[in-house]
């Protein structure tokens, strides 16, 4: 079934937040404590910190790519000084129920680690971070937080490094895929790793502007297929380079993701 509608909506507008007003230092709705935890400097000089969330009880937030209407986090930098690029870490995502439909995020708490490259490694890289990101329980708010991260310790922090260790593991064997065209899009099935997967999320990288269903995951007879649909600014098929791809597979004992894929004879 073809998904321009929804998809034309969720570029348009996210799903329905509830708005309100916040009192200067005041945490959003569902949000018991937002902080950027100091992390440590490598020998690199790269700083390794983490934003940390504690939600209330049944409260969740989003991952990179939750799915058909989910809310990503976005991060600003203003205010940092000495930074040249930050790379995140994503936790291995949980299922989360948003409005009724499945989602990809984290339940109660997160932290998610990332690493701060700095322009002059013989330079202090300072860390303030401007985020945006999205809070459901039965509804929805959007949280908005100006963040600062203390100066970093001298030793690795323990929640950064078991948060890193829960990120998926590279795989470099390329998926099986099929990109097909449709009326607004493409569809894009990947052959998955595991017999018994639980999640799975199908990104294209460098595509800012494209709309990437949630991923249905398919039980066949030669295995299990994620199946995705993707809708561009002109609804229209377009062009997609096979080395683009992400795939993301959570199974209840692992976490992969691969990058690219090889197109089915």
């Amino acid at each position: 079934m073809l998904r321009l509608s929804l998809a034309l909506a969720c570029l348009l507008a996210p799903p329905a937040y509830a708005q309100m007003r916040l009192a200067e230092g005041e945490l959003p709705l569902g949000l018991v404590d937002a902080r950027l935890l100091p992390g440590w400097t490598d020998a690199a000089g790269n700083r390794i910190a983490a934003l940390e969330l504690v939600l209330e009880p049944g409260w969740k937030t989003y991952w990179r790519s939750p799915g058909d209407s989910g809310l990503p986090p976005s991060f600003a930098w203003d205010g940092s000084d000495n930074l040249a690029g930050v790379v995140f870490h994503w936790p291995a995502p949980e299922a989360i129920s948003s409005g009724g439909a499945q989602e990809l995020g984290y339940h109660e708490h997160l932290v998610l680690p990332f690493t701060a490259s700095p322009t002059d490694a013989a330079l202090p890289l300072t860390l303030h971070s401007q985020i945006e990101l999205g809070l459901c329980d039965n509804i929805c708010v959007p949280a908005q937080l100006d963040l600062s991260a203390p100066p970093p310790g001298t030793l690795p922090d323990s929640r950064i490094k078991a948060a890193m260790a829960d990120t998926p593991r590279l795989v470099e064997d390329l998926p099986e895929c099929r990109i097909d065209a449709i009326e607004d899009g493409l569809r894009v099935e990947m052959a998955l790793p595991s017999e018994t997967p639980e999640l799975a999320a199908i990104e294209v990288e460098g595509k800012p502007d494209l709309w990437v269903s949630g991923a249905e995951i398919e039980m066949r007879a030669d295995g299990p297929v994620a199946v995705a649909e993707m809708v561009g600014p002109e609804a229209a098929p377009f062009p997609l380079d096979p080395s683009a791809l992400r795939l993301t597979v959570v199974s209840a004992d692992d976490a992969v993701e691969s990058f690219g894929c090889r197109l089915s004879p």
